[in-house]
């Protein structure tokens, strides 16, 4: 236990009340970023969704957009064709069940298509800096890294942070992202730069 509260104390002195690196102006963008961003770099994201944005600039026009149009915007996107059709899901969605306005609790989000809880999630935590821990491939790989979990799926990993963090899950979410994307990467993590060495014990350390 003292461990990994001496780990949550270095992320938050070290990341602070870091946000998302994606670029958005409105909860109808946002969602739209964190949607595409599923498998997908946040990089390629913020270079794809001006121009959707400027053809696209609001959830009633996404929910009348045609499939090959939105494919054609973020084509570049891995899973295009399924984004796609979730995009114009969702906006037609929120048009029908939420008169226009996307919702902002758990449960309604995840009611719409290509929104899971993960997706629900950082929307949440972005928009609302709900006390929420999100897992992605970053977090899911610097949880077990760093063994505060040793569950097999990103929900249960979820769960065991959730628990062993309590507060802050937020920045603790964004700390840990940004942490596995430029210092514990998945291939040649940078254990020589790293904050947390002296308590890593992963196999996949490297300080030689």
């Amino acid at each position: 236990m003292k461990r990994s509260l001496e780990i949550k104390e270095l992320f938050l002195q070290k990341y602070g009340k870091a946000s998302t690196e994606l670029v958005f102006s409105n909860l109808y963008e946002l969602l739209v970023c964190v949607m595409l961003s599923a498998q997908c770099t946040d990089k390629r994201v913020n270079l794809i969704t001006p121009a959707l944005f400027k053809a696209y600039p609001d959830v009633k026009s996404l929910s009348k957009a045609r499939l090959a149009s939105v494919k054609n915007y973020i084509k570049s996107c891995s899973f295009f064709n399924n984004k796609a059709e979730n995009l114009i899901k969702m906006a037609k969605a929120v048009c029908e069940d939420f008169k226009g306005e996307i919702p902002l609790n758990e449960k309604d989000l995840k009611s719409l298509a290509g929104v899971g809880q993960k997706t629900a999630h950082v929307v949440l935590i972005e928009w609302c800096g709900a006390n929420f821990m999100a897992v992605d491939t970053h977090v899911f790989r610097v949880a077990h890294r760093l063994n505060l979990s040793k569950a097999k799926s990103p929900e249960k990993t979820e769960e065991d942070l959730s628990r062993i963090f309590k507060d802050n899950l937020n920045y603790l979410h964004q700390a840990m992202v940004l942490f596995g994307r430029y210092i514990c990467k998945a291939k040649n993590p940078l254990c020589k730069e790293c904050f947390l060495a002296q308590l890593c014990k992963s196999k996949d350390k490297k300080l030689d």
